[in-house]
């Protein structure tokens, strides 16, 4: 069995083993990554010939650890042992690569979803239903762009309503406001001034990932479709993708106990930071660790740095997700939508979900 792990922004670990009544037998572990000292590497694959095949990565972690520091104390290699360019967590990831338990990008292929305008609370509704759907097996891997005609504010699932709506501000405004399954911060919508998109994925694509871990790793394509139109973009904090002049995009995830991950991102385009400032409660304390003073400079619009419109940016993204994965156009399929609009009605335009968190 052959496993193949690259490090976000690091290295290659290659893993060739067998499994001989549900142990790893013959693990070799290679790759492009720097080891020191070399005899380290011998230490890493025998201390994993003889750990359970459904070992997880946290134990296949604490088994090559605690053997790197065994071989260091009893003198049979030299320490500190270095690695640079990849650690134990990305050869444990290799391993359950290898074992088909961990996925890569390349062994799936995605639905590409791209509809006419639907309401915000149908979004977030179709946000929950595919990824209830892959969580059941009826449906693969999917990227769907959002578009809308009514302003809306897309509240996080844990955030309080009061703390971060005006209430009076977003019906004066004609702004809808919906709360979404995942965590994270509020989203100030209006057609045209941002883009939207959800991706939902297998939990063995992020298998072993912490949640920071996971963010930017499903980021990492967003970050050359960016730089495709001239953006030169990072990762910056837990789950934000900034610029030197400043944020551009927030995203959030959700995972569903029967291993689906829903991810989404949304993009500042061209926003109005007035009228997002009424509408929304910032408060100086969030501001703080962003070392900005007002919501103004947090935000930096894609359209100031591309120039290009809109349409033509998300082209850009849809032509690069597809230069680096399985990529296919889809369309939503009736069950779903009939399922997504029942929940926008009972669930998401409910003002008992809406402000579950008053």
């Amino acid at each position: 069995m052959h496993g193949e792990y690259k490090v976000p922004g690091g290295k290659l670990v290659v893993v060739d083993l067998d499994v001989v009544d549900g142990l790893l037998r013959d693990v070799s572990l290679s790759g492009d990554f720097f080891l020191e000292p070399d005899e380290a590497l011998g230490v890493m694959s025998a201390a994993l010939d003889g750990t359970p095949r459904d070992a997880p990565v946290t134990q296949l972690v604490r088994v090559v650890d605690d053997a790197l520091r065994l071989a260091v104390d009893q003198g049979r290699i030299a320490g500190p042992v270095a690695m640079v360019g990849f650690d134990t967590r990305a050869v444990a990831l290799a391993v359950r690569r290898a074992l088909g338990l961990s996925t890569a990008w390349s062994d799936h292929e995605f639905a590409l979803l791209h509809p006419g305008p639907l309401p915000p609370a149908l979004h977030t509704a179709l946000d929950q239903v595919l990824t209830e759907e892959l969580a059941a097996g009826r449906r693969g891997p999917t990227l769907r762009f959002w578009e809308w005609q009514e302003p809306a504010v897309v509240i996080g699932s844990f955030q309080s309503l009061r703390n971060e709506v005006d209430s009076e501000a977003a019906a004066r405004h004609g702004v809808t406001v919906v709360r979404r399954i995942s965590g994270g911060g509020a989203m100030f919508m209006e057609a045209g001034n941002c883009i939207t998109f959800s991706l939902v994925v297998p939990g063995s694509l992020v298998d072993g990932m912490s949640f920071e871990d996971s963010y930017a790793f499903l980021n990492d394509w967003v970050l050359g479709a960016l730089a495709d139109v001239g953006v030169v973009a990072t990762t910056s904090g837990l789950n934000d993708i900034a610029s030197p002049a400043g944020k551009i995009a927030g995203s959030a995830q959700k995972r569903l106990a029967g291993g689906a991950v829903l991810h989404h991102v949304t993009m500042a385009y061209d926003i109005d930071a007035d009228k997002m400032l009424e509408v929304l409660r910032v408060g100086r304390e969030k501001l703080s660790d962003k070392g900005t003073r007002s919501a103004n400079k947090r935000v930096d619009p894609v359209r100031s740095q591309t120039r290009l419109p809109r349409e033509q940016v998300i082209d850009a993204f849809i032509a690069h997700f597809r230069s680096r994965y399985r990529t296919v156009d889809d369309e939503l399929r009736p069950d779903e939508l009939a399922r997504a609009r029942e929940l926008m009605v009972t669930k998401f335009s409910d003002p008992a979900w809406t402000a579950r968190v008053p």
